[in-house]
């Protein structure tokens, strides 16, 4: 099976990393193509804390200005990359970071859900528009594990921002992944933000859009949802929301977590 993980940044900096690295070995043993993606968010605000940057962060998307786009690269092809492939290792495993493999435009101004109607330019915030698959499949074919950062650039050499879970949904898609899990700190999409017990088991596209409209879901989970439902259409087998925590997720993701259906 080709699998496409993606760890959210709050993840790889956390106590849950170890044991999704032990389910990640058993996968890649057992003869699974695994490709792990991440985000950084989490990092990218505290450096931005740091600097004395104020986060801008838009219907769970983050706008990137020049400055911000420094702290990103610092961050997600530095920090966090880095730091991911040093734990994976540790588990046995053969990483590699891949911070050049996402091809990119800018992405122009648009609505986003959750920010009103009038369209929003995010800055250097990019558009996927390919990968250098050439490179991921020679890395899977030689047994290592791609880590690849959320991060794209044109043909230009410009480089843009990108959010980990659109980067993830599409290399599903160009791979025609049999699953992607987006691994994250909740159970899954919750019907109370404040209730882990209130777990969504499947969710529908219809059932997302009431729940984005309503209030229900908020922030960075309504991005997460809008590409993953499109990535259903669009040859990947299956779609996971689920939390890392849970002992063995990432083998039997169906008993756990969100299940997104058509």
């Amino acid at each position: 099976m080709k699998l496409i993980v993606k760890l959210g940044g709050e993840i790889v900096g956390g106590a849950a990393l170890d044991g999704i690295a032990r389910d990640l070995k058993a996968l890649v043993s057992d003869g699974h193509r695994v490709i792990v993606s991440h985000g950084g968010g989490p990092q990218a605000t505290a450096l931005s804390s740091r600097l004395g940057i104020e986060p801008r962060i838009i219907g769970g998307r983050r706008a990137t200005d020049a400055a911000t786009l420094e702290i990103m690269k610092m961050t997600i092809a530095g920090q966090v990359n880095v730091d991911l492939c040093a734990r994976l290792r540790a588990s046995g495993l053969k990483p590699v970071g891949v911070h050049d493999a996402v091809r990119a435009v800018r992405r122009p101004p648009r609505k986003i859900s959750g920010a009103g109607d009038e369209p929003i330019d995010l800055g250097f915030v990019g558009d996927v528009t390919d990968f250098d698959l050439a490179l991921l499949e020679r890395l899977l074919d030689g047994g290592y594990l791609p880590v690849v950062a959320c991060l794209g650039h044109d043909e230009g050499g410009n480089i843009y921002n990108i959010n980990a879970d659109i980067v993830a949904n599409q290399l599903a898609i160009a791979l025609s992944a049999d699953a992607l899990l987006l691994v994250t700190s909740t159970p899954g999409v919750l019907a109370d933000v404040k209730d882990p017990q209130s777990r969504i088991a499947k969710l529908t596209r219809t059932e997302a859009h009431r729940a984005i409209a309503d209030g229900t879901v908020s922030r960075g989970m309504i991005p997460k949802l809008e590409e993953s439902f499109d990535t259903l259409t669009r040859g990947v087998g299956a779609v996971h929301i689920l939390s890392g925590d849970l002992a063995r997720a990432i083998r039997d993701p169906g008993a756990v977590g969100t299940v997104l259906v058509r």
